[in-house]
Formats: structure tokens, sequence, C-alpha cells
């Protein structure tokens, strides 16, 4: 795994655990959460080869889709 996808999946699961804890929502296990931010990583990734879009804005946008569920 490159280092950007790295970062890629930090923040996602940075972001992840920020919206839960604002929402004030129990946090999943460790490798659930896991699991998701790579989900998600690799959507944003997937929606900007589709649209030419940049991979961050995807994954803020896809994060906040979450809290409306």
């Amino acid at each position: 795994m490159g280092f950007i996808r790295q970062q890629e999946e930090d923040l996602a699961l940075k972001l992840l655990k920020w919206q839960y804890h604002r929402l004030n929502l129990q946090l999943p296990d460790d490798i659930s959460l896991k699991k998701h931010a790579v989900k998600l990583v690799d959507d944003a990734h997937r929606i900007a080869v589709e649209k030419g879009r940049n991979v961050f804005g995807i994954i803020k946008e896809l994060i906040n889709d979450l809290k409306k569920k």
C-alpha cells in the first residue's frame, strides 16, 4: 500500500471517529472501523475516477452521508 493511500485511510478513520463522537454514538470496534475507512476510500477513488473530482472532498461527503442514515 502506498504512502498516500495510507494517509487517506488514516484521514477517513479520523473523520469517522469524529462523526461518531459528534453524534454521541458508540464507537464500533477498531477492526470494523478500519474496514469502513478502507471502503470509504475505495468508494472515493471510484467516484473520483468516474467524475474527475477530489478524493478528499468525496471522503468528506461519504462520511456526511453516513450521519444522515
